[in-house]
């Protein structure tokens, strides 16, 4: 079972999340919070495999709150909510190390799918999110977006075959498990790969290694959802 936290300051998106991730059989939604602070408490209480912060809350933001349940619980994953309209928050949570990025007027299987993978250890950037993320980088003195595409190539480029694959699948979500199983190697091959990886690229999480694979153009598509 995963069980997971939800905070946002909207009790109407704080119930619609919590619907959403009822239909799983596997997800257990054990706390809400209204804010930053109530939720890093209840993280604290509750150990859930999995928090959804909405990145803007009054008091202390989802960002912050992300950090402190990092520093405090860091066996918990992030999964930031977000609006369009807040890419720069995207990018501090990005820096922050949370692992999941969803827009909030996507689809229900992506809010699933999300929590699903970062519960796993994967990251899981909303395609819409990571759209975004790599246009605004492109927006902000960057580079271009052709310049910023090209130096991700480059890049790229300085994995070895192997490195490159596992890039791919990460930019789509796939955890460790899931990435063994479709290259057939074991999972503590795919681990090493992934370090290597971060490394190679100077990225400190498999978030912004997918960008990274976003912006190359190398993203694999993900295995269809197991049915339940």
């Amino acid at each position: 079972m995963i069980r997971v936290l939800i905070a946002d300051d909207e009790p109407m998106i704080r119930r619609g999340v919590g619907s959403v991730l009822s239909t799983d059989p596997e997800i257990d939604v054990v706390a809400e919070a209204a804010d930053g602070h109530d939720a890093v408490e209840l993280v604290r209480r509750h150990r859930p495999a999995v928090a959804v912060l909405d990145i803007r809350m009054p008091g202390m933001n989802g960002i912050e709150a992300a950090a402190e349940i990092r520093r405090t619980v860091p066996e918990t994953g992030i999964v930031m909510l977000t609006t369009f309209g807040e890419d720069d928050y995207i990018l501090q949570a990005l820096g922050g190390g949370a692992a999941g990025f969803l827009i909030k007027s996507g689809e229900p299987e992506e809010l699933i799918a999300g929590v699903r993978a970062v519960a796993d250890g994967a990251a899981y950037l909303s395609p819409k999110v990571a759209a975004r993320v790599v246009a605004h980088l492109s927006a902000t003195g960057a580079g271009a977006l052709a310049g910023r595409r090209t130096a991700a190539r480059e890049q790229v480029r300085a994995l070895t075959g192997r490195e490159r694959d596992v890039l791919a699948f990460l930019g789509s979500g796939l955890s460790n498990g899931q990435i063994a199983r479709r290259l057939h190697v074991v999972e503590g091959t795919v681990k090493a790969h992934v370090s290597s990886v971060l490394a190679r690229l100077g990225v400190n999480n498999r978030a912004a290694a997918a960008v990274v694979a976003h912006e190359a153009g190398i993203v694999t598509p993900a295995e269809p959802p197991p049915e339940r």
